[in-house]
């Protein structure tokens, strides 16, 4: 029985290695000759040079990955990946040409991800590029994620380290409450 290959959902296809190597490309054209079904994540915009491969496939569709809404906050926790508003451009254009498009809004980073306005306005320009759901994930500590983030944390705001460590080490309905928020935030866009 014929499933749908997902492309990038443990470790981006678009890395930018992909320039010289064209491997995704390649894969996606492998997967066209049988037209798979595809579903694409991705964090770069070099995923629209093989937007002409993805229109020819039947069945498809690719979300884009957001941490955050606040590009300076995106460069502190994500330097290497492409700008919030690229990647919100990735959308539309997809979107544009006729793809279904979604956003996974994942690891949710407490009060990173939450900051200010941001998931109101993540949430809203997700609404102008119009896609068609949004996926939402906790951080979730596999072996050895902690000491990272906990060193991110010190460069960043060492004031959270507690606020993490209560979050992921104790009972808290943080992640219960920011989902809900979404959630609101989604139904009203």
């Amino acid at each position: 029985q014929r499933g749908v290959v997902g492309i990038g959902t443990v470790t981006d296809a678009y890395q930018p290695v992909e320039k010289k190597t064209e491997l995704a490309r390649r894969c996606l054209e492998e997967l066209l000759r049988a037209d798979f079904p595809i579903s694409i994540q991705t964090k770069s915009e070099l995923l629209l040079r093989d937007i002409d491969v993805i229109k020819r496939f039947e069945a498809k569709d690719v979300g884009v990955t957001l941490t955050c809404y606040d590009d300076a906050l995106r460069r502190k926790y994500e330097p290497c990946s492409a700008p919030v508003e690229k990647r919100l451009g990735v959308l539309e254009e997809l979107h544009a040409e006729g793809i279904e498009t979604w956003a996974f809004i994942g690891p949710i980073m407490p009060y990173i991800t939450d900051s200010g306005n941001g998931l109101r306005l993540l949430i809203d320009s997700l609404a102008k590029v119009k896609v068609a759901s949004v996926l939402i994930d906790r951080l979730n500590l596999k072996p050895g994620l902690w000491g990272k983030i906990e060193r991110f944390l010190e460069k960043y705001d060492r004031n959270l380290i507690p606020v993490y460590r209560q979050i992921l080490f104790s009972k808290s309905d943080y992640f219960e409450t920011i989902r809900a928020e979404i959630i609101r935030l989604c139904r009203k866009n």
